[in-house]
């Protein structure tokens, strides 16, 4: 089957991709999160990268076809998180559940909880269904699930060059992935948080949560979502800032645990020896006043264990453009 090069509109049915021409580009950014920085110049090779999002409707269809349970639906392994309490040691994931009134923004308890029964299946609580989100990303997915699927689809997860060089769409130097306005002449561009976070969504693009793949412009690949709606996993461990001869995933040894030892684990959470990789894109959580990270360049580090309501995932392909 033939790959169009620019779909019309994302398919849900046979995992539309886009080519994305390969290219050398400035990677990263100086003026934002210290985690960006600094600038310095990739070079990728081309590859076909799914046109949006992995679906609802996409992961079902591979779970019914491999009986993959995910890790959301799994209990946790007690040896693994020394010192927790026995009663959190259920099937779960991090469910998003906003205040009412201003928070500390510096305490993210008061807006995410552990919650109990919550899985791709169920995504806003045990009772909830998928009805109606269809066509929406698929969430509560653990960067093993993400894997599983990409490697049962035949593709990969993106390395975070990849993803970032595939986000700018053909641009280079621009803050956003269409230019250098958030809201070019008042246009939502992309599905993020509108109002002060995590209490006040004015929701003036139109969603209080997840949208449907294709809801907004693509961008000037053809690709859909790639800033906003859901966080994306890659395949590269996290490491606190860019080295200037960042080696690529495939190139990083591995310790027996599966991380490294210059980041990748959370500082906070010394018992917790979980790595994590890198997310990228922001989500329908990023806001001005908390979360300016709906740009190509934004980054941030994701335990590969924990699955939440706002992290999805696209895959990857290695071939060369004339590949079927």
């Amino acid at each position: 089957m033939k790959h169009s090069t620019v779909p019309s509109k994302p398919s849900t049915a046979d995992g539309g991709m886009v080519w994305i021409p390969g290219g050398t580009f400035a990677m990263g950014s100086n003026d934002h999160y210290p985690e960006e920085a600094p600038i310095h110049r990739v070079t990728v090779d081309g590859f076909w990268m799914d046109a949006a999002p992995v679906t609802n409707r996409q992961f079902k269809a591979f779970v019914q076809a491999t009986g993959h349970v995910t890790t959301a639906e799994m209990i946790p392994d007690a040896k693994d998180y020394p010192g927790a309490k026995r009663e959190m040691l259920k099937a779960g994931s991090m469910l998003f559940s906003p205040p009412s009134h201003p928070v500390d923004l510096r305490d993210w308890s008061q807006w995410w909880t552990f919650a109990f029964g919550v899985n791709w299946k169920r995504p806003y609580g045990p009772n909830s269904k998928l009805k109606g989100l269809e066509d929406h990303p698929v969430v509560h997915v653990s960067h093993s699930d993400a894997l599983a699927y990409a490697r049962w689809a035949g593709k990969d997860l993106p390395t975070e060059a990849e993803w970032e060089f595939a986000a700018k769409g053909g641009t280079d130097g621009m803050e956003f992935a269409w230019g250098n306005e958030l809201t070019p002449d008042g246009r939502q561009m992309a599905n993020t948080w509108q109002g002060r976070f995590p209490f006040e969504n004015t929701m003036l693009d139109g969603y209080e949560r997840t949208s449907p793949i294709g809801s907004f412009p693509a961008n000037g690949y053809g690709l859909y979502d790639m800033i906003g709606n859901v966080w994306e996993w890659t395949n590269d461990w996290y490491m606190p800032k860019h080295p200037e001869d960042a080696p690529k995933a495939c190139c990083i040894p591995e310790n027996p645990r599966g991380g490294r030892e210059d980041g990748s684990y959370d500082p906070r959470q010394p018992n917790f020896r979980i790595p994590r990789k890198v997310v990228k894109g922001g989500s329908h959580l990023c806001a001005p006043n908390y979360c300016r990270r709906y740009r190509p360049a934004a980054r941030h580090p994701h335990p590969v264990d924990t699955s939440t309501s706002h992290i999805g995932f696209r895959c990857v392909r290695r071939e060369r453009q004339e590949a079927t």
